[in-house]
């Protein structure tokens, strides 16, 4: 009998995965719900009304369903002709009638009918006046909807789906992207500027444009790849989406009062176990302790004051960790030991360094970074180079770093670099003179819409756009508040982790300066310890949170009709064993913190310094792999420094970080020198990379300040005589009248001249 199989049939069987599938957004009719607050239900009817109202007019006898194709587009052009009339009433009826037809004349058919017949002319339409809460609402929509794509779309659909993403990317209005745009109003509004913005609507739509126009996780994956073949670099050894996917999370954390019950129920269970054993070695069996370990190394587990992964089974076998030998092909990359999630991977920085220490070991002195002489050398340090070199991977960012290097060290021979366009290009160009002040604008409001943060009087106040005008007065109504306050919080912190994320891995792809610019400022603007203080909270509860009403949710709430409401239907929520929105936000800022920390020593250490390990342990409690992973890679890095004892305490937390995460052949996380007493300075390795990124921008977008010695200047006459020069359309015409002046009316004194 198997003790896990006995484990189970004694109704002790693991909790099951939460089934949570990451991905770019929720499902469309949830990312469409939560763009409306609770308090906005009044306005669906006042939409549809100013509509109606108003089709009655131009057309008449006839339904919006009724009409076809042509007509639809021709009173939509009309509607929006009404955008520019003077009238500030006049002109919000109409905002409200377009934005009925965006949400889909859901008085007539189901929602989605008519949502994007004008699209593109709404766009156009809608950006001259974007302050209003309505063309939030109808930009959202569109951009939401232009964005979906389904493999029955049409030829027609997916070129205009093409054209938008290209227009809404460029920098069109006021000669930048309507993403920047948006950022303004983050900055005017933290400013005190513009208070009245509702902001929630603003960050979501600006989350969803960086969407639509960059791309998500998987067009980032596809992206890389090609970028790694046009830069010649060996494809990708897995495709981390499938990989995260496929994974499986370990067991959640036990209390207290659950781990002396598992004790006790141990006991019981090894008698159990026991008495199943073959008769021939049950007198031998019976004079052992029943209730003694059955080996040293499960006793020392059991004293392991580490709860994080209490009772976990792996899904690693011990013949999986430690396979049998076999015979690999030759090849250029060792196949991976069976179970093991990741390809190891080594830096060609690492090569360097083990040879080095190789070489003054053994023959007393080094060759710089020669990693391939190899005399002297004992057999097995040849074996260890060639099984490093094996599994060498060169990441995109070290071959930009050491082209801007050329760059820099040839600025004349090295040539004009060609900086090719693309929307993330064109993005970074439009967010560089103020990216820091966008940094400080989102962290300010993650901090305002963080659970854990409490309200101050000097903190910019994100509920204005929520807050109904009349105030509940009764338990029921302050009860709709209470849910409609925490749900927009939390939708806030999910549009702020995911444009952070994005722009990140955006970024990283297109210029790893680009992304160590926008990563440095978020870090100097205190985002580590923020987004610490937000998982220092009961993460369980807050991934399960229940702040939503399905009935009120848009679309049910405009094709039902609204049942009464009462505290019990409020306190209800769905029957979800999470909260996507939470467990998307908190994956996102755990990614974030591992892109800002990731081979940063100084910023590793401020994850030591402000005691991220036990909050971080805390987190392992959600039983969802991807989460799961990304905290196991903030504790892998730091495990060094938190010293030998913590991690005899943390066995277990050290053998998920094993199976879980990324083997990098010679780094000693798990077992190197204890080294607490190491000095770091924060503030000299963030001014070395902050003058390397200062170079770089100075060098690609700072052309009016270039240096005047390293421009090209052509001293050669011949050939400055010979370049042809555009003259202007009326200098032919005029050719006559201006030799008469300047050349045949003046008089020339040739001994002057040859003086």
């Amino acid at each position: 009998c198997n003790r896990a199989e006995l484990f189970c049939s004694q109704g002790y069987s693991e909790s099951p995965d939460l089934e949570f599938e990451y991905a770019d957004t929720d499902k469309w009719a949830a990312e469409l719900s939560e763009l409306y607050s609770y308090t906005e239900g009044p306005e669906f009817l006042l939409n549809r009304k100013c509509f109606e109202e108003d089709f009655r007019i131009h057309v008449r006898d006839k339904k919006w369903t009724e009409l076809d194709k042509k007509q639809h587009r021709t009173h939509a052009m009309r509607l929006l002709d009404g955008l520019e009339v003077t009238a500030r009433e006049k002109r919000l009826r109409v905002a409200r009638a377009i934005l009925y037809v965006a949400q889909g004349t859901f008085g007539e058919c189901v929602v989605g009918a008519g949502a994007s017949g004008a699209a593109l002319n709404l766009w156009f339409s809608a950006q001259s006046s974007f302050l209003g809460r309505v063309l939030l609402n109808i930009m959202y929509l569109i951009v939401e909807t232009v964005r979906q794509e389904a493999e029955g779309d049409k030829a027609e659909w997916k070129s205009m789906r093409q054209t938008f993403r290209a227009e809404l990317g460029a920098p069109l209005y006021n000669n930048e992207p309507f993403s920047v745009m948006l950022f303004g109003m983050v900055t005017k509004f933290c400013s005190g500027h513009a208070p009245h913005f509702p902001m929630k609507k603003v960050l979501l739509l600006l989350w969803k444009t960086v969407l639509c126009t960059l791309g998500g996780f998987e067009e980032l994956q596809s992206m890389k790849a090609e970028k790694r073949e046009v830069l010649g670099l060996p494809p990708l050894p897995e495709d981390s989406i499938k990989v995260i996917r496929n994974m499986r999370a370990a067991s959640p954390p036990a209390s207290a009062s659950d781990l002396i019950e598992q004790q006790q129920k141990r006991g019981r269970r090894e008698h159990k176990v026991r008495a199943l054993i073959k008769q021939d070695n049950l007198d031998a069996f019976n004079e052992r302790d029943p209730y003694k370990a059955d080996d040293s190394r499960e006793e020392e587990e059991e004293n392991d004051d580490d709860n994080s992964l209490e009772g976990e089974t792996f899904p690693l076998e011990r013949d999986e960790v430690m396979p049998p030998p076999t015979q690999h092909p030759p090849s250029d990359r060792i196949t991976c030991p069976k179970g093991l999630p990741w390809a190891p991977k080594v830096r060609e920085k690492d090569i360097e360094m083990f040879l080095e220490s190789s070489r003054s070991k053994f023959i007393g002195y080094t060759l710089g970074s020669d990693t391939n002489t190899v005399v002297g050398l004992p057999r097995p340090i040849h074996e260890s180079i060639r099984t490093l070199k094996q599994h060498k991977y060169t990441s995109i960012a070290e071959v930009q770093v050491h082209m801007e290097d050329e760059y820099l060290r040839s600025p004349l021979s090295g040539g004009e670099e060609e900086v090719e366009q693309v929307p993330a290009e064109i993005l970074y160009q439009g967010l560089l003179p103020s990216l820091p002040q966008y940094m400080i604008a989102l962290l300010k409001i993650l901090l305002a819409a963080a659970p854990t943060s409490k309200a101050k009087t000097d903190s910019i106040n994100i509920l204005a756009d929520v807050l109904p005008e009349e105030m509940p007065t009764t338990v029921l109504q302050s009860m709709k508040l209470g849910v409609d306050v925490n749900r927009h919080k939390e939708i806030i912190v999910k549009a702020i982790s995911a444009v952070l994320l994005l722009l990140l891995k955006h970024f990283k792809l297109n210029h790893i300066y680009q992304f160590e610019y926008m990563a440095q400022h978020l870090v100097f603007a205190n985002c580590i310890p923020l987004i610490l203080k937000f998982f220092n909270q009961n993460i369980m509860s807050y991934i399960t949170a229940k702040n939503s009403i399905s009935v009120l949710d848009y679309p049910y709430c405009v094709v039902h009709e609204l049942p009464e409401l009462t505290a019990e239907s409020l306190e209800a929520g769905d029957n979800n064993q999470f909260c996507w929105r939470n467990l998307f936000s908190c994956i996102n800022l755990l990614r974030i913190l591992n892109k800002l920390t990731k081979w940063k020593h100084s910023r590793t250490m401020m994850l030591v310094v402000f005691k991220s390990a036990p909050i971080l342990k805390r987190a392992l409690k959600v039983k969802q792999a991807m989460m799961q992973l990304y905290v196991l890679k903030l504790l892998k890095v730091q495990t060094k420094y938190l010293g030998r004892q913590w991690r005899k305490s943390n066995m277990k937390t050290m053998s998920a970080i094993y199976q879980k995460v990324r083997h990098r052949l010679n780094d000693d996380w798990a077992y190197g020198n204890d080294l607490d007493a190491r000095p770091w300075d924060f503030q000299a390795e963030e001014c070395a990379l902050r003058a390397s990124i200062e170079r770089f921008n100075s060098r690609r977008y700072d052309r009016a300040h270039s240096n005047p010695d390293f421009l090209p200047v052509d001293n050669c006459l011949q050939s400055v005589l010979g370049q042809r020069v555009e003259l202007p359309e009326d200098f032919q015409v005029n050719y006559d009248l201006w030799l008469e002046r300047e050349v045949f009316s003046r008089p020339i004194s040739w001994e002057e001249l040859l003086q």
